[in-house]
């Protein structure tokens, strides 16, 4: 069980955060019969009856659930809750209630525009926002829409204009792209990423969080969207979205898959650019609950999978989601804007190759630049304008040939020759290789979300998988796994130089950086009888996480291969204690985790799902008894849940 426990004195704080903590909200009457209590003192007409009081919360534990099996297969093809939430006030009254998951919506249905219209959720739109249709089945011709929804934030505006019956707030909703068409043909990044705003009504008696409107933002001034990962909102309240797996522009050509995606988008196969993609879409949701949308060249061009902006407001750790990753860092000129700064990125030093290992951390200065100046140069450049790239040694087929360096690239090696006065095109749109080139550690593996503790000033990155470039021998990093991944710890701290002796301007630097124990995937020997090759009682490739600094808890969602189901987990950072809190569909990715500490008095954790039914070979033992149920849950499998965990209203009574 994860302790929490909170400075809440007053019968009215007790009264909302209860009706909420964590990821509820819950009725506040269900609440108040733990509330009364007796004390000695007369009222104010000097009445000397007993007057009730409101007992002071002492302590509250999450209660896991165990991993579904098949003695239920029910709960392993849904969004499976059996933990709750134990409430222990100073009378030493105990109460528990039932933890449970409420959607907003499952993708393809209609809801409302807030116009009395309706909209398809999850549905794509090309850069004229019509929207495109799935064709691949004649007679069955159907809009697309995405079974992979992913990065979500909520929010609130000082001056809505939009009506509900309690008070608005606000959701942003990514879609990282569509498995598969009606054919059965894959359409994994062939199709322009949409992004939503939905308009929500909370009950302010429960707060309950009700769709009353769905917004598709308009996103063809920024060229589309490439492949929406993960996401968090800044401390100025705006949406951070991503751009992962950047398409190779050297290859841009013959790309099949950047080709399809132009054909979708424009209409044509050769119209997209490269380099327009692989960069930090922001988000900015207006009074009315729409949205509007611009992208930042300046923060490299790297697989961007979730970024967390440090409470100054400036500095942005970033994970990269690659075969050949770095860790990076931004600093931006100006508080609350991430139009100008510096690039950074990191070089490891490893102190300890055990496990998943741990190295101390010193920064590169890859170049300062503007949004603008990188925007002016990708419309204008081509890869062999910035680099000459060679896939195999260039000595083979010219023994006279000289200026190229070896990189590791993409799992494999590159020999790249920069062309004059191309330093700043390359550290910003060939990012990747231009890191390495000046020796960063480009030896991460699919290191994904990144978060904050602030109180302690510690980071935390997922390394969805320890393995590959971490675990080959070779560069600077060279551990010994596992397969599971791992959720490491960075220190922050202020007056670091980068290695020409610059000053960095932040104070919130990683120095350090090492696999929290308790955070460590375990691999197994030989899988178990469900069909799991990780230990299901431990974390498995992790890759969402959000820390509540009011809980005090690191809240991680899974994209596991390892896993027949991937689960939700909080890990309390004080007590060292972690408990699994829900179960996605079996095949399914734990995805949109967003941890909103306090909304109008309540507390809410965001998670959705995406691809349930993406059958491996670990769902051998299951995939004949869940299949049918997966599809009758989620259209056939095309579909996937938005929403949020929430509790029960009742009180359930505890095991004796």
């Amino acid at each position: 069980m994860t302790e929490l426990k909170l400075p809440i004195t007053s019968r009215r704080q007790l009264l909302k955060y209860f009706a909420s903590v964590p990821m509820l909200p819950m009725g506040a009457m269900a609440a108040s019969s733990l509330l009364t209590g007796c004390n000695d003192s007369n009222d104010d007409n000097n009445n000397t009856t007993p007057t009730p009081i409101a007992a002071k919360f002492k302590s509250a534990v999450f209660s896991p659930m165990a991993a579904p099996n098949l003695a239920n297969p029910a709960e392993m093809a849904t969004m499976a809750v059996n933990s709750s939430l134990v409430v222990t006030l100073d009378d030493n009254s105990t109460k528990a209630y039932a933890l449970a998951y409420q959607p907003f919506f499952v993708t393809g249905d209609l809801v409302s525009d807030g116009m009395g219209g309706k909209m398809l959720a999850g549905g794509y739109f090309d850069i004229n926002n019509q929207p495109i249709l799935d064709t691949s089945v004649a007679g069955s011709t159907r809009y697309l829409y995405s079974d992979c929804p992913d990065g979500s934030s909520l929010l609130t505006l000082d001056n809505p204009t939009v009506s509900v019956t309690g008070k608005p707030v606000f959701a942003v909703v990514q879609f990282e792209y569509t498995s598969e068409n009606q054919a059965g043909q894959s359409l994994y990044g062939q199709l322009p990423s949409p992004i939503a705003v939905l308009t929500l009504d909370q009950d302010q008696t429960t707060g309950q969080l009700s769709l009353v409107k769905y917004h598709n933002v308009d996103t063809s001034g920024v060229n589309g969207l490439w492949i929406t990962c993960g996401a968090s909102l800044s401390p100025w309240n705006t949406h951070l979205s991503s751009e992962e797996y950047e398409p190779d522009a050297t290859k841009a050509a013959t790309d099949a898959q950047l080709r399809a995606f132009s054909t979708n988008l424009y209409g044509k196969a050769d119209t997209a650019n490269p380099y327009h993609y692989g960069h930090l879409p922001e988000v900015t949701v207006n009074p009315d609950g729409t949205g509007s949308i611009k992208k930042h060249y300046c923060l490299g061009r790297i697989s961007h999978e979730l970024v967390q902006v440090m409470p100054d407001e400036r500095t942005v750790l970033m994970g990269d989601d690659y075969t050949n990753g770095g860790l990076f860092v931004f600093v931006a000129d100006t508080a609350k804007d991430l139009s100008a700064g510096t690039l950074y990125v990191a070089k490891w030093t490893q102190t300890s190759g055990v496990s998943a290992g741990a190295g101390t951390l010193t920064w590169i200065k890859l170049g300062h630049a503007t949004s603008t100046e990188i925007k002016a140069m990708a419309d204008t450049l081509t890869a062999a304008d910035i680099m000459d790239v060679k896939t195999v040694d260039p000595l083979i087929a010219d023994p006279t040939a000289t200026g190229y360096t070896q990189i590791a690239y993409s799992g494999g090696s590159n020999w790249v020759k920069l062309m004059p006065g191309m330093e700043k095109a390359a550290a910003f749109l060939e990012t990747h290789r231009y890191a390495a080139l000046v020796g960063g550690s480009l030896e991460f593996t699919k290191m994904e979300g990144t978060t904050v503790n602030a109180k302690d000033k510690v980071a935390y990155s997922a390394m969805s998988y320890v393995y590959k470039s971490m675990t080959d021998g070779k560069g600077d990093i060279h551990v010994e796994g596992p397969n599971a991944g791992a959720v490491y710890a960075l220190n922050l701290t202020g007056g670091q130089n980068d290695l020409t002796g610059t000053a960095i301007n932040s104070e919130w630097m990683p120095v350090d950086m090492a696999a929290v124990p308790a955070l460590i995937g375990e691999d197994l020997a030989t899988a178990d009888s469900l069909g799991n090759t990780a230990n299901p009682n431990k974390i498995a490739n992790p890759d969402n996480i959000k820390f509540s600094e009011t809980l005090r808890t690191l809240f991680v969602g899974e994209d596991s291969g390892m896993h027949v189901n991937n689960f939700l987990w909080a890990y309390n950072v004080d007590t060292k204690v972690l408990s699994r809190v829900m179960s996605t569909p079996a095949g399914a990715e734990s995805t949109g985790l967003h941890a909103v500490d306090e909304i109008n008095g309540w507390t809410y954790v965001m998670s959705n799902f995406q691809h349930a039914g993406d059958w491996g070979g670990i769902h051998a033992n299951v995939k004949e008894i869940l299949e049918p149920l997966i599809n009758l849950n989620y259209k056939n499998g095309s579909g996937a849940a938005v929403g949020y965990l929430t509790a029960s209203p009742k009180a359930i009574a505890l095991q004796a």
